[in-house]
């Protein structure tokens, strides 16, 4: 996913790298055995849909009105989105938290794994975000069953399948 300015404008040279490489390989057609050729191109294609795929989804999260949240580990994923929807820049975004703009890019670039729970919540409120959020209490009766199947044989089993002794 591109996070800033500066992948956007990485990524588009990168394109325009790819894109003259693909009109040059265009050029070798006939001189290499025709599945080679053709796992060229289209391996170049392929790289280049992806690049142009990753730069739509940022420019639509510019735009973007709200964001879905699946689970909790989807929270960083999120919040770098909520930044680029909300149009800070990571330094707009150290700036409203009063940290250097390096912090922000290591939150992000390490999933906010180091970040505590009190900084997520910081950065939150920096980007205006609501949470909200239904919390089952009980898993549905099929998957509370499997759990129970699954915490059964992982009791029973010890490393190197050896069982454990109970007592």
């Amino acid at each position: 996913m591109i996070q800033n300015q500066r992948e956007v404008l990485g990524t588009k040279a990168q394109i325009a790298r790819l894109e003259g490489a693909l009109a040059l390989s265009r050029t070798t057609e006939g001189k290499m055995h025709p599945k080679i050729y053709r796992a060229m191109i289209v391996g170049i294609e392929g790289m280049i849909e992806e690049m142009k795929q990753e730069l739509r989804e940022y420019e639509e999260l510019q735009r973007a009105a709200s964001l879905h949240l699946g689970g909790a580990e989807e929270l960083p994923e999120a919040l770098i989105k909520a930044r680029i929807a909300r149009g800070y820049s990571q330094k707009d975004l150290a700036e409203k938290l009063g940290l250097q703009p390096q912090q922000i890019q290591r939150y992000e670039s390490r999933g906010y794994r180091s970040a505590s729970f009190k900084r997520l919540l910081e950065i939150m409120r920096a980007l205006d975000l609501r949470l909200e959020a239904d919390i089952p209490l009980r898993p549905p009766a099929g998957e509370a069953r499997a759990e129970a199947v699954l915490a059964a044989v992982a009791e029973d089993q010890a490393p190197y399948g050896r069982k454990r002794s109970r007592g």
